[in-house]
């Protein structure tokens, strides 16, 4: 119920308040949008996040107990802190992490290709946040779930940052009229994410890897928000060779998987060729 409320608040924001006043709501990829965020949202969180889940709290068991460490599992060091300094630094550790694991979806090329998905937007508004690939999930969690298990915060803690994650993944991207002012140095925002995705730009995407917080670019050198002008943005959005990327949700969910059977055939083949001419002589 969160999810669907915050979804229809920016639905009205961007309606009174748009960045890009010429940038209509009802544009080219809404559908595979629409489509992306019924089920990253619904469909696969219920589902396949918890399955995700599952098996990583199951295999990180397995691997602290045969380490002989298992008795990290009870660490619980959020165990009795108040509730707003639980939600914190929970929140706070896990952005960090974020921030790197955004930042190695851009510099390793399979995960590159899964994270494309979501660079496939060409017009940035609240609803792009949920296009997605449901790999990236994986990778998120298999880097976030030992640190944030033994951090041990209670559930409705998790909850509440999930819930704050979800609004301001959204209003990162919405077309949104907005300055935060002197908080730009601590929170992301529209007029600075909307750089992530310039397809032009001289950081090619290698920029302003903030989830939450924009603090950690500001500190590691990686934020880039050009001039004073809040309202500028990039004239073109995506990556090069997107006209030939995927424009529905199936043909985006499927392409980081035929572009791994590609790399497989050819490896393949080129295996064979070497096999055949090594049993020629």
């Amino acid at each position: 119920m969160p999810y669907l409320i915050i979804s229809i608040l920016f639905v009205l924001l961007e309606w009174l308040w748009p960045r890009r006043p010429n940038q209509t709501q009802i544009r080219r990829g809404i559908i595979t949008d629409i489509v992306h965020w019924a089920f990253n949202g619904y469909a696969f969180y219920y589902l396949g996040y918890s399955l995700v889940k599952g098996l990583a709290y199951a295999w990180f068991i397995g691997v602290l107990r045969s380490l002989g460490v298992g008795g990290l599992l009870g660490a619980n060091l959020l165990n009795g802190l108040p509730f707003i300094l639980q939600f914190l630094l929970f929140f706070l550790v896990q952005d960090f992490l974020m921030w790197c694991t955004h930042n190695l979806l851009h510099r390793v090329g399979f995960l590159w290709s899964i994270h494309r998905v979501h660079h496939s937007i060409t017009t940035m508004d609240w609803i792009g946040n949920m296009r997605y690939h449901w790999g990236e999930v994986v990778v998120y969690e298999l880097i976030k779930f030992l640190p944030l298990m033994l951090l041990g915060a209670d559930e409705s803690i998790v909850v509440a940052v999930t819930v704050f994650n979800t609004f301001i993944g959204h209003f990162n991207h919405a077309n949104l009229k907005v300055d935060i002012g002197p908080l730009k140095y601590l929170f992301n925002s529209p007029a600075m994410h909307i750089w992530h995705h310039d397809r032009d730009g001289a950081g090619s995407h290698n920029v302003n890897f903030g989830i939450g917080l924009s603090l950690w670019d500001w500190i590691f050198r990686t934020a880039y928000l050009p001039g004073a002008d809040e309202l500028q943005a990039p004239e073109r959005l995506g990556f090069d060779g997107i006209e030939s990327f995927p424009s529905t949700f199936l043909g985006q969910q499927l392409f980081p998987l035929s572009l791994a059977w590609k790399r497989s055939a050819v490896f393949f083949v080129l295996l064979l060729i070497a096999a055949t001419l090594v049993a020629g002589y």
